[in-house]
């Protein structure tokens, strides 16, 4: 079978009984980068005894065959560089070949960067979306904030320490200054830090220059009562942005979004108002 197991994102004693089981049991191991793997093998004192291959983004869809002609047969025990393979790391590939495949698929749970900042960032935690790493490009970051603008859910992202306070400038251009939100970095090391506070407040920290692995969570949108879809400036806003060279749907579609309606009741209503004219 492929086993997929979780490793610590900072601290070794989060290491799990059975991850240092499985480490100095099997006999095949895929990881992100095995330099990495060995360091974290002597960190908890673990004598390898595995062939080990190496499954990066750059090689993964090579690999794929090689390893689940082994899973066939044998276990094979995937990780990457910290936390759990396949959430912004390497092993998508290799589990939806290997569920296609009929081989078996399993987990180690463990350390979670993703639901330790959300865990201690008091934002609400009973919805919540992670997506993954932001864009390096602000138009590309911008467009992404735009596109989670209305979204009630908690958002987590992953982001550079070198690109923590532009990405955070960026969002409060979408999102506005008052955003609650939170950044974790170096989470479970001896430098641990979440900072918390209005994306204003902590655009201004991160002029501090933060170093090390860094979470941004950033709280949901507020519930607001959906507007009138017969809202006469609702409808000059779908005209409006019709000029801009969008067609009437795509127009409709994008307010409807924005002011939280029916973008079906929208379309109507727009049609209706254009037959009295």
């Amino acid at each position: 079978m492929l086993i997929l197991a979780a490793t610590p994102i900072g601290n070794l004693s989060d290491a799990s009984a059975r991850l240092i089981e499985h480490l100095g049991s099997v006999k095949y191991i895929a990881a992100e980068d095995t330099r990495t793997l060995l360091k974290l093998a002597r960190g908890l004192g673990v004598k390898l005894d595995a062939k080990l291959f190496s499954l990066h983004e750059h090689n993964e869809a090579e690999r794929v065959t090689q390893l689940l002609e082994i899973a066939l047969t044998e276990d094979v025990l995937v990780v990457s560089d910290a936390g759990m393979p396949t959430v912004s790391d390497p092993g998508f590939v290799l589990v939806r070949a290997a569920i296609e495949a009929g081989v078996e698929v399993t987990v180690i749970p463990g350390p979670s960067a993703v639901l330790s900042a959300l865990a201690v960032s008091g934002l609400p935690t009973d919805r919540f979306s992670f997506e993954g790493f932001l864009p390096r490009k602000a138009g590309d970051r911008k467009r992404l904030f735009q596109e989670l603008l209305t979204d009630p859910r908690t958002l987590i992202f992953f982001e550079s320490p070198h690109r923590i306070e532009q990405s955070l400038r960026d969002a409060i251009t979408v999102f506005g200054e008052d955003r609650r939100a939170t950044v974790s970095r170096e989470l479970t090391k001896k430098f641990e830090q979440t900072v918390r506070g209005t994306l204003t407040e902590l655009a201004t920290w991160a002029e501090t220059e933060p170093r090390g692995e860094i979470v941004l969570v950033i709280a949901g949108a507020e519930p607001s009562e959906p507007a009138d879809v017969n809202d006469s400036d609702l409808l000059a806003e779908v005209e409006s942005v019709r000029s801009s060279g969008l067609s009437l749907k795509q127009s409709v579609a994008e307010v409807a979004a924005k002011h939280s309606v029916s973008k079906s009741e929208l379309y109507q209503a727009v049609l209706d108002a254009r037959a009295k004219d």
